[in-house]
C-alpha cells in the first residue's frame, strides 16, 4: 500500500474509534489523524491502546471550524477523509435539534470545502467518505421491503433530518466541484466502546444494577443490527474499492422488534451474571413512545455484496455474546465515559 494521510473525524466515538483502530493497525505506513472535539460521547480512552502508535496523530478540534480543519488539512498533507464525526442520539436531536444541525450539516459542510480548497484539480488519489444512517430513508412497513441505494429520502428526526441534508452536501460537492466522495448509509451499529446513553449497553448496564428496562410504545419496532467491527471492515473495503459518486448501504440482515432484542438482552446478562435467564424480564418498562418513532429500517446491503464481496462476520446472537461480556468486564471502562463530562 502506497503511504497515505488519512483524515477520519469523531475518531474517539464509538464507531469512529474501531476505523481508527483499525486502519492504525491494519496501516503502519499510513498516517492516521484522528479530529475529535471530545464532546460527552466521545473520550480517548476507546482508543487509548494505540495512542503511542509511530503512525498515529490526535488532534482535539470542532469539525464547524473551518480555518482549524485548514489548518490540519494542510499540515498534516490530507489525502483521504473519513467523516464521522455527528451527533447522533435521535431523542436529544428532539429537545436541541439546534445542536445537530451546526455539527451534521455546517460541519460537513466545512469539512467539504476545506477538501475542496486543499485539492484543487490534484483530485487522482484524494477520497471523501461521508458515513450516514439508514433513518435517511425514513420508515418501512412490516413486510419484506428494504432500503435500497435509490430509495427516496424520508427523514422523520431533526436527527435524520440533519444527516439527508448533510448526505446532499457531499454529493452536490461531488456533483458541482468533481470532489471525489462516496457515501454510505448504515443500519443500527452495536458492539463495544457504544456510549451508555444508547439502547444496547444502557439496558446491559440497567440489568445489572437491576433499573427499569423502558421500552417505547409496545416494542414492535423493528431495527437491523450491524455489529461495529463488521462496519468497520466495510469502510475500509469502500475507502479503498467503492467507486467515486457512488453510494452503499451497509447493513447486517439482522432484523429484531425492540422487544425481542431485549428478551435477549435479558436472558443473555442474566446467564452470564450466574442467575437464571429470564430473571429480569420484570424490569421491563414499557413507555409513552418517542415522537416520529419510525416503525422499522432494513438495508439491503446486496450491492456491497456483489460489488466488493463484503458480507457481516457475525450473527446477531453472536455478537450479543461478545457485547455483552465486554461491558460486563469493562466497568471502569463505564464508569470513566459516564462520569469524565
Amino acid at each position: 500500500m502506497p503511504k497515505r494521510n488519512i483524515l477520519i473525524t469523531g475518531g474517539a466515538g464509538f464507531i469512529g474509534s474501531h476505523v481508527v483502530r483499525l486502519f492504525v493497525t491494519k496501516y503502519p505506513d499510513y498516517h492516521i489523524v484522528n479530529l475529535d472535539k471530545l464532546t460527552y460521547a466521545g473520550h480517548l480512552a476507546n482508543i487509548r491502546d494505540i495512542e503511542n502508535a509511530p503512525n498515529y496523530t490526535f488532534v482535539k478540534a470542532d469539525i464547524c471550524d473551518l480555518d482549524t480543519i485548514r489548518d490540519v488539512m494542510r499540515k498534516y498533507d490530507i489525502d483521504g477523509v473519513i467523516h464521522l464525526a455527528a451527533e447522533s442520539h435521535v431523542d436529544r436531536s428532539i429537545t436541541d435539534p439546534f445542536t445537530f444541525a451546526r455539527t451534521n450539516v455546517l460541519g460537513t459542510l466545512t469539512l467539504l470545502q476545506a477538501a475542496k480548497e486543499l485539492w484543487g484539480n490534484n483530485l487522482g488519489d484524494k477520497r471523501f467518505y461521508h458515513i450516514s444512517t439508514d433513518e435517511v430513508y425514513g420508515t418501512l412497513q412490516f413486510d419484506d421491503t428494504l432500503f435500497t441505494e435509490e430509495t427516496r429520502y424520508d427523514p422523520h428526526s431533526p436527527y435524520s433530518a440533519a444527516k439527508a441534508s448533510s448526505d446532499h452536501f457531499v454529493r452536490a460537492y461531488h456533483d458541482t466541484y468533481g470532489l471525489p466522495t462516496v457515501v454510505t448509509n448504515c443500519s443500527n451499529n452495536y458492539g463495544p466502546y457504544q456510549f451508555p446513553e444508547k439502547l444496547i449497553p444502557l439496558f446491559i448496564k440497567n440489568i445489572r444494577q437491576q433499573k427499569p428496562l423502558p421500552v417505547y410504545g409496545k416494542g414492535e419496532n423493528v431495527r437491523d443490527w450491524l455489529y461495529v467491527e463488521d462496519h468497520a471492515r466495510a469502510i475500509d473495503l469502500i475507502f479503498h474499492e467503492g467507486r467515486v459518486g457512488d453510494t452503499y448501504n451497509i447493513g447486517g440482515f439482522n432484523e429484531w422488534t425492540n422487544i425481542d432484542l431485549i428478551r435477549v438482552i435479558v436472558k443473555t446478562v442474566d446467564r452470564m451474571l450466574g442467575h437464571t435467564e429470564g430473571t429480569s424480564d420484570h424490569l421491563i418498562t414499557y413507555v409513552e413512545d418517542r415522537a416520529g418513532h419510525d416503525l422499522r429500517y432494513a438495508i439491503d446491503a446486496s450491492k456491497l455484496q456483489c460489488e466488493l464481496g463484503w458480507e457481516p462476520s457475525l450473527q446477531f446472537e453472536e455478537g450479543i455474546e461478545k457485547t455483552v461480556q465486554w461491558y460486563l468486564d469493562n466497568q471502569p471502562w463505564i464508569d470513566e465515559v459516564t462520569h469524565s463530562k
